[in-house]
Formats: structure tokens, sequence, C-alpha cells
């Protein structure tokens, strides 16, 4: 297949050629542009028809106009060419995940931490998954692990909703998703799990004394953040400022999230509560 820049040789000048963005993400049929600089907006739409003729599975192109913001996570997409739809479907690690790329957050790049976190699920394991959005996460877990059960917490209603359908479109009949704030849900249910994953990156260190009520002694819980290669020591600090008897299990880069930045993920056990 010929690369993007190759197909637009002689549709843009050399100097919009050099523009051309390299990465993006394709979630289902729906390529998404993170970054479209602003010298080739009089030319998106033909970007756009010229993905849609070169990379047959892709349906349609998007850019982002507005970055994740708000306490739903969300982001602005304008459909630059292809089918007027923000939803779609997207399959991984044996899951069928429908979604909308717009008022749902969700990331294809985790792909592979998911599925790694599902082979670290031991038997009959309770796991918790905080902010699980339309439930990738539970569902790999619950398809890929022997967990006695999935529980799923998320603010969004139109994630909720999305993960409500999904848990039916898989037949996960051992996931149980609850909307709302995980601080006001977590008390509510009255229970301790053996795992708990948090997959908010940016303020997941305000939510690490719920997290810790709602873990099992000796249970696991899985800490995102987003660092600079030399800072990773700074996600160990902010876990052992909460959390004073633990055992650091590891360090695990989890995909790049700017220059030299890297979301990460530190598995850690909790000793003594």
């Amino acid at each position: 297949m010929v690369s993007l820049k190759e197909a637009l040789e002689g549709e843009l000048t050399k100097k919009q050629l050099s523009l051309v963005p390299r990465s993006f993400d394709v979630v289902g049929d729906v390529l998404i542009f993170s970054e479209f600089p602003d010298g080739l907006k009089k030319k998106e739409k033909l970007i756009g028809e010229t993905i849609l003729r070169i990379m047959k599975h892709v349906k349609v192109v998007c850019k982002k106009t507005k970055f994740h913001s708000g306490v739903f996570r969300t982001k602005k997409v304008k459909i630059i060419a292809g089918e007027k739809r923000k939803t779609t479907l997207y399959k991984e690690n044996g899951v069928r995940i429908g979604l909308n790329v717009e008022t749902c957050y969700f990331s294809p790049r985790l792909s592979n931490e998911r599925m790694r976190i599902a082979e670290l699920v031991k038997k009959r394991e309770s796991v918790l998954v905080m902010f699980s959005g339309v439930a990738p996460y539970p569902l790999v877990i619950a398809k890929n692990s022997s967990a006695k059960e999935v529980y799923g917490i998320e603010i969004s209603p139109f994630a909720h909703k999305l993960a409500e359908d999904n848990i039916k479109l898989n037949k996960a009949n051992n996931i149980k998703l609850f909307l709302g704030d995980v601080k006001k849900v977590i008390p509510k249910l009255k229970k301790k799990f053996d795992r708990v994953i948090m997959p908010l990156p940016k303020s997941a260190e305000d939510f690490l004394d719920i997290a810790l009520k709602a873990v099992k002694k000796n249970g696991v819980i899985h800490f995102y953040d987003f660092l600079f290669e030399e800072d990773f020591d700074q996600a160990v600090d902010k876990i052992k400022k909460h959390c004073k008897k633990c055992e650091i299990l590891g360090i695990v880069k989890c995909g790049q999230y700017s220059p030299r930045k890297f979301r990460i993920c530190v598995d850690f056990k909790v000793l003594n509560k």
C-alpha cells in the first residue's frame, strides 16, 4: 500500500507535503488525526478523501478540534471526509466495543496494556475498574481471564450507556457496571476487591485513598500516571504518600504521551492498610 504522502504527491506542494501528519489513530473504521496543521486546512477534504481511497477499511476521517477535557474526558472532532457519523465498532483481544469517538474517552493504543492486565488476573479474582468508560478493561479481563467478577464504575452517562450495550454485545455475564462518581459509588458497594485498576493518568492520585479502601489486604492496584522517564519515581512517591506499607511490583511503559513523556502503570501490592 502506498503511503499517504506518496498518494498526495502531485496534489500538494513540497511544503504542504512536509506538513502532512505522520501519526493518527484508527478506531474501528474511523481514522482520527490528533494534530492537523493549520497550513493544510484548505486541503483537509482532499487529504481525507485520499485516505478513503488508499485505506479501504476506513470509512470516516476526522481531526481533533479540542483535546480531552472536562470531567467526562471528551474531545471535539470534525469529520473531514467519509460517512457522517462518529460511532464505530472496534475489535481487540477477542472483544467488540461500540463507541462514539467524540462523546467517549477511548484509546486503541492501550490494547496491549489491557491484555497485560488481563493476563495478571488470577482465577476467581474480584476486579474493580475505576473510570471504566465504554468498558474496554472489564471486557478484555472478562474475556481473557478466569476472574470471578469485574466491576466497572463510570461517571459519564454517554460512556456508561455504551458500556451496557457492549456487555450485552459480548455476552459478558460476570461484569457489573455502575454509573457515578467512584468516590460516591465505592463506599455504597461495601465490598473489597483483589485487584483495582485506575486508568486515569492525569489525576489518579486524587483517587488513591478510595482505591486503597476498596482493595483487600495483599490485593494489587494498577496506578497510571503521565511522567517523563527520569521522573518515574515520582509515581512511586505518590503511592507511598498514601500507602505506607506496599510492595512495588513493577513500572510499565504503556505508550508515549508526548515527546519524552510516557503513560506508565505502577503495579503495587497493598501489604497492610
